[in-house]
């Protein structure tokens, strides 16, 4: 599955999350089975700006089960242990509604100390 998906939060600010079109293309031929272990590094999460609406959605047409698609999505922001994240992701999969829910972790590599002291206290360790 190649997917894109539409944010647009409060505010009329719009982000695209994924692989454009042109990866779908590109990558078409890189599809990764079920059996196969995923490997870390191997994909890639983009941020894109884009100058209107109208541009951003033409850009964020996805094809999901031979279709394009349209959806607007809500984008969340989990922060969490990265000992957790299989915890995470099996209780979002567990609990969401798509048949394949986007679920993708990048580590927090610099931030506020006492933010990440709050969340180091919050969240225990597997």
């Amino acid at each position: 599955m190649r997917h894109i998906s539409f944010i647009q939060p409060p505010g009329s600010l719009v982000f695209m999350l994924g692989l454009l079109n042109i990866s779908r293309r590109v990558f078409s031929s890189m599809a990764c089975s079920a059996n196969q272990q995923f490997q870390g590094g191997v994909f890639s999460v983009s941020y894109v700006t884009a100058p209107s609406d109208e541009v951003a959605k033409k850009l964020a047409d996805y094809e999901w089960e031979g279709e394009i698609q349209k959806d607007s999505e809500v984008l969340m922001v989990i922060k969490s242990r990265t000992s957790r994240l299989d915890d995470l992701t099996k209780y979002v999969r567990e609990n969401h509604p798509y048949q394949v829910c986007e679920v993708i972790s990048t580590p927090i590599q610099h931030g506020n100390e006492p933010y990440l002291k709050w969340l180091n206290d919050i969240v225990p360790e597997k």
